[in-house]
């Protein structure tokens, strides 16, 4: 995937409510971000600063209140309608994986292209190449039961991709691995991100996690959440999990780590 052809996302004045019977609890503040084309850009805060909130209304799920968000040179929502050329763009992976349990990987990963008019031998041949891509080729067959976490959320990747989406959304896919595990599923996300060069935004509690997988981080504020600081993550790819350990990453760690800390208190 060629970056110049990505279209980059422009959030300008974006803001989300929810209104209940006793108040209106405003989620996301007015925001302005630009997503550069190919980026991969990791969002962090506390717990319902609106980052969530944030990436369900990038990805059509959730309408905003008011503002406006553009793929490339598309409006995504027109007040609560969706432009369905700019949701093509996208493909969302959720901290559960969501594979249906009737279904052999092979089936699961296929799924989006056979709700697209797929042939049965082209999309079975793509689901299998996506499968090596992730790294649970030699597992199609099987059933989502039968693998582990990780592989499962392997999977969902493939599956997001089938489509082959300019724009990738992750909403704390690893979240509920192991450590080991989740180091493991951020050295393979790389990988793929780097071989396939899709837009990534990806939401998660982990400020390690997001310096280490960014380009780029931006921290939300509490409720109501609003960009509080963006930074920009310098080091060269692909990288290895002993970055961890170098003083500069850990230096950019304890910045976000004590800017968080400051705006919580």
């Amino acid at each position: 995937m060629n970056r110049e052809t990505i279209p980059d996302i422009a959030l300008s004045g974006v803001e989300k409510r929810f209104e209940t019977r006793e108040r209106t609890v405003v989620a996301l503040e007015r925001t302005d971000l630009r997503i550069r084309g190919g980026e991969l850009i990791a969002l962090v805060g506390p717990s319902g600063c609106g980052k969530t909130t944030m990436l369900r209304m990038i990805g059509g799920l959730l309408t905003p209140s008011s503002g406006e968000i553009r793929i490339g040179e598309r409006n995504l929502w027109r007040g609560a309608e969706r432009d369905s050329s700019a949701l093509r763009e996208l493909g969302v992976v959720f901290q559960d994986a969501n594979l249906f349990p009737w279904f052999s990987i092979e089936d699961n990963v296929a799924l989006p292209l056979r709700l697209r008019g797929m042939p049965k031998a082209e999309r079975r041949a793509k689901a299998r190449e996506l499968c090596e891509l992730v790294g649970i080729g030699g597992f199609e067959k099987a059933w989502p039961r039968h693998l582990s976490g990780g592989m499962r959320q392997r999977a969902a990747i493939a599956r997001a991709l089938s489509y082959e989406p300019h724009i990738l959304l992750m909403d704390e896919p690893f979240g509920a691995l192991d450590a080991i595990t989740r180091d493991q599923m951020n050295l393979e996300l790389q990988r793929i991100w780097l071989a396939q060069r899709c837009t990534i935004v990806f939401v998660t509690h982990s400020i390690a996690e997001a310096v280490f997988l960014g380009d780029r981080v931006i921290l939300l504020s509490p409720r109501p959440g609003r960009i509080d600081m963006e930074l920009e993550v310098p080091f060269e790819r692909p990288r290895r999990t002993a970055l961890q350990a170098v003083p500069e990453f850990q230096g950019l760690v304890q910045r976000l780590r004590d800017r968080l800390e400051a705006i919580i208190t």
